[in-house]
């Protein structure tokens, strides 16, 4: 059975390992590496889909434009607006924000990718939210942490 062991108001909720367990198991869901793997392909699938929406949604220059533009736009915001010192984003936030914020920001942006991939293919956007969903049941000790900031 897991247990879990705060220290601090300010650290993650980690899982201590049932007796006898090896110490690498120690290692929080969310550092876990092919999950961090997973969030990435996630955030290139969600910068690629809502492109990919802006160029079918408009045409002409300004569909081109759209298609540079909002993804731009997004991977700034998302790498701009940031919980200070949070482990999953290496500590630095140019732009501190609550981690409440955080969370609604990364929504938009799987929720925007989630209805784009939906409005190509249905099965594309219940996949994409899916394993969103997945990713972040499995990174439940940062969303924890988020919400305590």
């Amino acid at each position: 059975m897991w247990q879990f062991h705060v220290t601090c108001k300010d650290e993650i909720a980690t899982p201590l390992p049932p007796v006898g367990a090896r110490n690498d198991i120690r290692k929080i869901m969310s550092q876990n590496p092919l999950n961090l793997a997973v969030r990435f392909l996630l955030e290139i699938i969600a910068l690629i889909a809502i492109g990919a929406l802006a160029k079918v949604q408009f045409s002409g220059a300004l569909g081109f434009i759209l298609m540079v533009v909002l993804p731009l736009f997004a991977a700034v915001v998302w790498g701009t607006f940031n919980v200070k010192d949070d482990p999953s984003r290496s500590g630095k936030a140019p732009v501190p924000v609550p981690g409440i914020i955080r969370l609604l920001i990364e929504l938009d942006i799987f929720g925007s990718a989630t209805w784009a991939l939906y409005s190509f293919n249905p099965t594309y956007g219940w996949i994409f939210g899916l394993v969103t969903l997945a990713h972040y049941t499995l990174s439940y000790d940062r969303i924890i942490w988020l919400l305590r900031r």
